[in-house]
């Protein structure tokens, strides 16, 4: 009996210890302009955790500062909450940044050598050399000392972690070693590049827009409250292709979204901070062109979350079980972290999208059985085939748990940015006052 009491209050302890960290969404803190400052304090000890990462024989001071950095980092993502609807899915994207961080963090802290760039025997210090000093020291994390110079108004020590901070695919970085880059597709010339650069963020711009206003038109799929993408009143084919359409809406925005933020990260990076256009790969390499779900998970799609699933999953996984538990860690991962993000919208929690992102490890094992087993990669159109079926049929479960929590609904650009919103409401006065 005293054994079962002792326990009760371990538990009891241990969920109000939880709750306090991470509360239910109904008890989340209101988002406010005076507890603005608050929220963003939270991320300033993951700013220490990566200057000490920076710093030589610093590891036993960072496992011990790393419980300070996770409760900082899981109050600013779960803690905190935006209370307009139209907003809510801010919600999702503060979770989704807070597990970054947190990924980020672990591997910090946990890295004993510290976070090093390629041909670093120990941060800042290159292999048979002295310890590098004043620019070549802080360059960017995805430059080569001498195509980047540091601005003069930050500090060393603070640009220096701000580059480990911000880099995802780890470019010239020994964590990241192995990661598919795609190929340049801008010119390299600064001028040239930046130009092409706006073009493009436009471009995403203006075709996320439209998109979004596409979703928006759909009866409840488009309202804050969400609503499934299967219409039940319709009969089966045409229920069908209405969340096959909604589906392939949501998937392009998904890319035009990725595209046009990255845009914007790129310009600032190479017009402001004298990052250099190498740096600033493309984020994409056409996904639409994928012939297996390997060539689309490992080079086709976008590879900042790379080292995310790999730190939350795939390092557990490979010390379980070698390679193939690396592999189905790293995607059980990536279900849980999209899905526990989704949890601060406060819908509740839909595994269906967990169990998509973890049935791709299976997928990509029986991949590699068919080539064992006929001596042939899955390629080609039966390939390509494959893969839009999986992404664009199998996946409509997943994207439809989204949309029944009011992913559509959501108010990515503002109606007073959005040419399209403000094309319509002109039609409407021209057409209302058109009418005899």
């Amino acid at each position: 009996m005293r054994q079962h009491t002792v326990w009760q209050e371990i538990s009891v302890g241990a969920t109000r210890a939880f709750r306090t960290i991470i509360p239910k969404p109904h008890h989340r803190i209101p988002l406010t302009l005076s507890n603005a400052p608050l929220l963003l304090s939270c991320f300033v000890p993951f700013v220490f955790l990566a200057y000490l990462a920076r710093r030589p024989g610093t590891f036993h001071i960072r496992l011990l500062f790393l419980p300070t950095v996770v409760v900082a980092t899981l109050s600013a993502g779960f803690r905190f909450r935006w209370t307009i609807p139209e907003l809510n899915v801010y919600n999702w994207a503060m979770a989704l940044l807070a597990e970054v961080v947190l990924a980020k963090a672990l591997e910090y802290a946990f890295t004993k050598e510290g976070m090093l760039k390629v041909g670093e025997r120990e941060p800042g210090v290159l292999k048979g050399k002295e310890p590098v000093k004043g620019s070549v020291a802080s360059t960017n994390g995805h430059a080569e000392p001498s195509e980047t110079q540091q601005p003069s108004l930050i500090p060393s020590w603070l640009y220096d972690s701000f580059e480990l901070i911000h880099t995802m695919r780890g470019l010239r970085w020994k964590f990241a070693q192995g990661t598919y880059i795609p190929p340049p597709n801008r010119p390299l010339e600064r001028s040239a590049f930046l130009r092409a650069t706006l073009i493009s963020f436009f471009k995403n711009f203006l075709l996320l827009d439209l998109l979004e206003s596409c979703l928006k038109l759909f009866p409840h799929v488009g309202l804050p409250s969400g609503g499934t993408i299967f219409y039940p009143s319709l009969p089966l084919i045409p229920r069908y292709i209405v969340s096959t359409t909604i589906h392939m809406l949501t998937g392009s925005a998904l890319l035009a979204g990725f595209g046009m933020v990255y845009d914007i990260f790129t310009f600032i990076a190479v017009a402001l901070l004298s990052s250099a256009p190498t740096s600033w790969p493309p984020v994409m390499d056409h996904p639409w062109h994928a012939t297996s779900m390997h060539m689309l998970w490992a080079q086709s799609w976008h590879q900042l979350l790379r080292n995310t699933f790999l730190v939350f999953g795939g390092y557990p996984g490979r010390w379980l079980a070698g390679n193939v538990g690396m592999l189905l860690g790293a995607f059980l991962a990536s279900g849980l972290f999209h899905e526990c993000s989704m949890y601060t919208m406060g819908r509740g929690m839909d595994h269906t999208v967990t169990l998509f992102f973890a049935a791709q490890g299976p997928l990509l094992i029986g991949e590699r059985v068919w080539r064992q087993v006929t001596g042939r990669r899955v390629g080609g159109t039966i390939g390509r085939l494959w893969v839009y079926f999986v992404m664009f049929i199998a996946a409509q479960p997943m994207v439809n748990a989204w949309h029944y929590r009011g992913l559509g609904g959501a108010m990515v650009i503002p109606p007073i940015l959005s040419p399209v919103r403000i094309t319509i409401g002109v039609l409407q006065r021209y057409w209302g006052l058109a009418k005899p």
